[in-house]
């Protein structure tokens, strides 16, 4: 039987990084898929062009942290806090992102497609060039807050 994975084992694809602190640190390019990220901390960690496809962050914190061009395609991001994150041109499609907290986040230019946002908070988010929910629609330049 293999013992848990603990806070400070690399990162790799499906590491289980529970409730740890990552505040700071550079993942970027990483391969985190499949990742349990549940409640785990990564503010102003630099994540940009990282594989987080299928993670486990409920309730993870992602303020200020940089996931420019990272792949969150089908991540479990229900009541994350990602507040004043850096999500440009990040693949969000169909990830679900009930409850979450995007206030202030760059999604410009993020895939949207199939993405769950019943309950979440996209106050002040930057929208333009972001491919909303129903993969038709591209929101127009100017669009913060709400997809014009």
């Amino acid at each position: 039987m293999d013992a848990l994975a603990a806070c400070t084992d690399p990162a790799a694809p499906g590491v289980g990084w529970r409730r740890c602190y990552h505040d700071g640190r550079d993942y970027a390019g990483a391969d985190l898929t499949g990742a349990e990220l549940r409640e785990a901390t990564f503010t102003r960690a630099r994540l940009a062009g990282t594989r987080l496809e299928g993670v486990d962050a409920y309730r993870g914190k992602f303020l200020s942290a940089d996931l420019a061009g990272a792949s969150l395609a089908r991540a479990r991001l229900i009541e994350a806090d990602l507040t004043r994150a850096i999500l440009a041109k990040a693949d969000l499609s169909g990830a679900d992102l009930r409850n979450a907290k995007l206030v202030g986040a760059d999604l410009k230019g993020a895939v949207l497609t199939g993405a769950r946002l019943e309950g979440t908070d996209l106050r002040n988010a930057e929208l333009t060039g972001a491919t909303w929910i129903d993969g038709k629609r591209v929101c127009s330049e100017g669009s913060v807050g709400q997809c014009h």
